[in-house]
């Protein structure tokens, strides 16, 4: 680390001109090759998946949508307006990039049943991934003869999805100021505020443009980007925060400038790379999940981090080597903030470590409550039926929801695998398979059947009484998939099943990848405090952090307490995935903290051997900077609860819980309380005997740490 940081104010131009030159060359890669994104999920080895191989064909349109046509009086297929559906249907065929579409029809179930709603089944030759916004509209738009006739024309399916872009509405500029703010106020002046938010800037553009490219090459979600972009602010300004912060106290203390940054990269530096790795290691336990969504989700939030530590430890330095003495001073109000600041937790630290059964008593009261809802934690589906009303998917779902009935939206696709050909229409297997669907409970309704070329194939659509988040949907999928018939089996894909598929993946294999990530990221805990207790404790106390924000995370979207003032209209189910993508985030993140003030703690055990003393001095060196790091990361993530996506709200909600649980009532009251009670018993290495003040630096030198902590002029009895 202090190889990198020499390396990088030597040759600072160099790595800016480096960096700026890689984001110039990525971003004109993304906007020649495109940077398309896919939220089709496959699942290898499951029902949904082998019900969509079985029925793919060479003729079938590479993208399928909607156009949903309304009428306010009287019926669609009436002789007055047969002239308005045909212009409708030459205008949409004439469209650019559409090579089929089916009008509204009773035979084909896409006009319903009082003829006020009607569908046009749209084909495209752009792959999904592909299709983006110009298309979109111009398809939307070809239905204007039907719009100028005074129907209500709805975009439907991928339309309505690519119209509806990211789900933004500009929250991230009030994380950004928020951020400028907190690192004003911490690190003093327009510097300090500045160069950690271009240093994470860079990286996260970088970020962005790669995950946008790489959609080129396989499956990206949409909100893969989003996470990213979530993830990589909050932790590049933390880390930047942490060594420009460390970089700050030793210049004050006389070092030039340019050894100033060597030590603050060697020091906080490590830590940067340890919580990074952390991370990393937590994100990588969702490969065992097997789900590609999952695998995809976790390396694109893996390459967010990679790149905020890379840029915290090449970019920053260079950039802070150029500000100098400047980016040392703060202002009078900057000064004045810290000396409160400092006083407050030089007496909290004083009031745990005195009576810490109380202090850590009352935090697990606080945390108990707050985890309690977490008992409730159910899984579901969300449909576009719970996405904020001002959406097009919404606005769609609702429109057909009311003409079709609210399984229409997600309807399922029973597919018969015959032991030999069809026989006819009147094969008695079909026959019997159909009838025993059309009766069975939760049906609403069963559609024509379509064979196979071979005959071996059969499939018919299915609409459910019920949609496609409700919890009776997914049962009845099982059920379906129960029917027994003679010479024959009987599988069930469509979105819905699909999503149901996932579900019990996931739930199957949580237990292995929450056990995977503890023990792995112990074994690299190890390293980074050589004692085994604190590295337990640290994966305890995360996951007393993680237990808070399901508990809220429940109470919040499965209980609906204060679900409309994020913008959606009621409680939405918790898509499986969400709590593992959390565990694997917040795991991390949470850890960054504990990797931190526990570092801290450390170095100052081993400089006094003093267990009290050292968790009091290491609580009060990491205080401020670590509550400016979890006030910018809550800050970021907050600024994405407004997003329209209710997953993406999910993310937000939950992993601002969690850093702000594991920043208050974790880290100021549990952990300080904790490491009082144990003792000695916090630096126990088994089968080793060594002394408090083995390798311990020279009296004179400053103490690293993140938050500048006690050095020479501050070692207690001098």
């Amino acid at each position: 680390m202090s190889a990198l940081g020499r390396a990088s104010v030597r040759h600072r131009s160099l790595v800016i001109a480096t960096w700026v030159l890689l984001v110039l060359a990525l971003v004109t890669a993304a906007r020649v090759i495109g940077t398309p994104t896919d939220n089709d999920v496959r699942l290898p080895g499951t029902d949904a998946q082998l019900v969509r191989d079985l029925t793919a064909s060479p003729e079938s349109p590479l993208t399928s949508a909607t156009i949903i046509v309304v009428t306010r009086d009287g019926r669609l297929d009436d002789e007055a307006r047969s002239g308005v559906l045909a212009a409708t249907l030459a205008s949409l065929r004439a469209a650019e990039h559409v090579t089929t579409v089916k009008p509204p029809s009773t035979r084909e179930g896409t006009l319903s049943e009082d003829g006020t709603t009607g569908l046009f089944t749209v084909g495209l030759d752009v792959r999904r991934a592909e299709l983006g916004e110009p298309v979109a509209r111009a398809v939307t738009d070809a239905a204007r003869p039907a719009a100028d006739a005074g129907l209500r024309v709805l975009p439907g399916g991928a339309l309505a999805q690519v119209l509806d872009g990211s789900g933004s509405t500009g929250g991230e500029y009030f994380g950004l100021a928020l951020a400028a703010v907190v690192l004003f106020l911490a690190l003093g002046g327009l510097l300090g505020a500045v160069l950690p938010l271009v240093a994470s800037a860079l990286a996260v553009v970088v970020t962005l443009q790669v995950v946008g490219l790489a959609g080129n090459l396989t499956a990206v979600p949409s909100q893969a980007a989003t996470l990213a972009l979530m993830v990589g602010l909050g932790v590049g300004i933390d880390y930047a925060l942490f060594l420009l912060n460390r970089f700050r106290t030793l210049a004050r203390s006389g070092l030039s400038v340019p050894d100033a940054i060597d030590r603050a990269t060697a020091d906080s530096g490590t830590a940067v790379v340890f919580a990074g790795a952390t991370v990393a290691v937590a994100l990588a336990g969702l490969g065992l999940t097997e789900v590609p969504l999952l695998q995809t989700l976790a390396w694109t939030c893996g390459l967010a981090v990679l790149f905020a530590v890379l840029a915290a430890l090449t970019l920053l330095p260079a950039l802070t080597s150029f500000a100098g003495k400047r980016l040392a001073r703060g202002g009078a109000l900057h000064n004045r903030f810290n000396r409160g600041v400092g006083g407050f937790w030089a007496r909290q630290a004083d009031r745990v470590t005195r009576r810490p059964w109380p202090a850590g008593g009352a935090a697990l009261v606080v945390l108990a409550l707050l985890a309690a809802p977490a008992v409730d934690l159910r899984f579901g589906q969300l449909d576009a039926g719970h996405s904020p009303e001002s959406t097009a998917v919404r606005q769609a779902h609702d429109a057909v929801a009311a003409a079709f009935g609210p399984g229409r939206g997600s309807a399922l696709t029973v597919l018969g695998r015959l032991d030999t050909p069809v026989a006819g229409a009147g094969d008695p297997r079909v026959t019997t398979l159909v009838q025993r669907a059309r009766t069975h409970p939760g049906v609403a309704a069963v559609g024509p059947v379509t064979p196979s070329a071979d005959g071996r194939v059969v499939t018919f659509p299915v609409t459910a009484e019920t949609s496609g988040g409700d919890p009776a949907t997914a049962d009845l999928v099982h059920r379906l998939r129960e029917l027994s018939v003679p010479g024959m089996t009987v599988h069930v894909g469509g979105p819905t099943a699909a999503r149901v598929d996932l579900a019990d993946r996931v739930t199957d294999k949580l237990p292995l990848v929450i056990a995977v990530v503890l023990l792995l990221s112990i074994a690299i805990l190890l390293p980074a405090f050589k004692a085994p207790l604190l590295a337990l404790k640290a994966a305890v106390m995360d996951l007393i952090s993680i237990g808070a924000a399901y508990g809220v995370l429940t109470a919040v979207f499965t209980w609906g307490w204060g679900v409309t003032w994020i913008g959606l209209s009621g409680p939405a189910p918790i898509p499986s995935f969400v709590p593992l993508m959390l565990f694997a985030l917040l795991f991390g993140l949470s850890m960054d903290y504990e990797v931190f003030l526990l570092s801290d703690v450390r170095r100052r055990w081993r400089e006094t051997g003093d267990n009290l003393r050292s968790v009091r001095e290491g609580l009060i060196g990491t205080g401020r900077v670590i509550t400016a790091a979890a006030a910018i990361m809550v800050g970021v993530f907050l600024a994405f609860v407004p997003n329209d996506d209710p997953t993406i709200k999910m993310f937000g909600v939950g992993m601002a819980v969690a850093i702000t649980v594991d920043a208050t009532v974790v880290r100021c009251l549990l952990v300080p309380a904790t490491m009082a009670v144990l003792g000695d018993l916090n630096w126990w290495v088994p089968g080793r005997r060594r002394s408090p003040g083995e390798a311990a630096p020279l009296p004179d030198r400053v103490s690293p740490g993140p938050g500048g902590g006690s050095g020479a002029g501050t070692r207690p009895g001098r």
